[in-house]
């Protein structure tokens, strides 16, 4: 109960406010949300992933394991979102917004304090997070976008302009050479850095609570239904037979499964709305997701006395 309770004041209700307060200004003010989006991905996002990597202290070997997990995990899930989207008989855009609703989930303002619970602060713990954040990070400005835009056009290259254009991709090598070679950022741009990347989690859930407010909600039930428990459900299962496979075990095994186990990310509504791409079906996989999850991650954290 105590953790049930602690997901639920910490993380839906917070969420579902900062989503009501997106709905709200969309009725009063009628927001843009492509302005919205395009700060997500050209301001804040990278701001909030250069400084969690620049602050982070990780190992060559803790990124070798945790890489080696994660490419099998996201390798796993394709597979079995491919399966789906053919038995489903999805077309157009309803393909990758099924997919990236599946593949790419809250490993940052989500998994980050949720990890920190579960593990009461410790450093190793969140050292694995937050390599599984930047992947989370990197995939969805890459391959997302390359899968959303391809979609809607066979133009390979406009895809890998856009691509290119992301900063996100940039920022990650940055912070690693940065963090490497123990440069120093001066405080006149670090305090720029540190307000931006603070505006994040703020900016992307009301981007998100704007798109809400802004559709009809017409209800794809079954659809819906079927990404949460694949996200939910299924994914942890998944992230539980493929540590048992590495021979995994101890905190990193939990650390990992864990991370498996949280809602569909931010950013698959921000794709969503920033190239038009399902953004009604994607935006309310997000809301529900992240609602249901007081229930599913409490059980994968019961279940995880049970990993060695």
């Amino acid at each position: 109960m105590g953790i049930f309770t602690h997901i639920l004041l910490n993380n839906v209700i917070p969420l579902t406010i900062m989503i009501a307060l997106g709905a709200l200004l969309y009725r009063a003010f009628q927001l843009d949300i492509k302005t919205l989006s395009k700060l997500n991905f050209y301001l804040f996002a990278p701001a909030i992933v250069f400084k969690m990597l620049y602050e982070s202290e990780l190992s060559m070997s803790l990124i070798g394991q945790t890489l080696l997990f994660f490419f099998i995990f996201f390798a796993a899930l394709y597979i079995m979102m491919e399966i789906v989207i053919r038995v489903r008989g999805y077309k157009g855009g309803m393909v990758p917004a099924a997919r990236n609703t599946v593949l790419f989930y809250n490993s940052a303002n989500y998994a980050i304090p949720l990890n920190q619970l579960v593990f009461v602060g410790d450093p190793f713990t969140l050292s694995i997070q937050i390599i599984i954040m930047m992947m989370q990070s990197l995939i969805p400005n890459t391959y997302g976008i390359y899968a959303v835009n391809s979609a809607k056009t066979n133009d390979w290259r406009k895809s890998v302009r856009t691509i290119l254009s992301m900063p996100v991709i940039y920022v990650i090598p940055i912070a690693f050479l940065m963090r490497g070679f123990e440069i120093p950022i001066p405080a006149p741009i670090y305090t720029p850095i540190n307000y931006i990347s603070n505006a994040f989690i703020a900016t992307a859930l009301i981007t998100l609570g704007v798109q809400l407010g802004s559709m009809k909600w017409k209800l794809n039930f079954s659809d819906v239904l079927l990404s949460n428990v694949l996200r939910l459900c299924v994914a942890p299962l998944i992230g539980f037979g493929i540590v048992l496979l590495l021979g995994i075990e101890g905190l990193m095994a939990k650390a990992l499964v864990l991370s498996c186990a949280v809602p569909t990310s931010l950013s698959s509504v921000l794709l969503a709305v920033e190239y038009d791409n399902e953004p009604e079906f994607t935006s309310q996989v997000v809301f529900s997701s992240t609602v249901f999850s007081i229930f599913t991650v409490s059980l994968v954290i019961y279940l995880m006395q049970f990993i060695g």
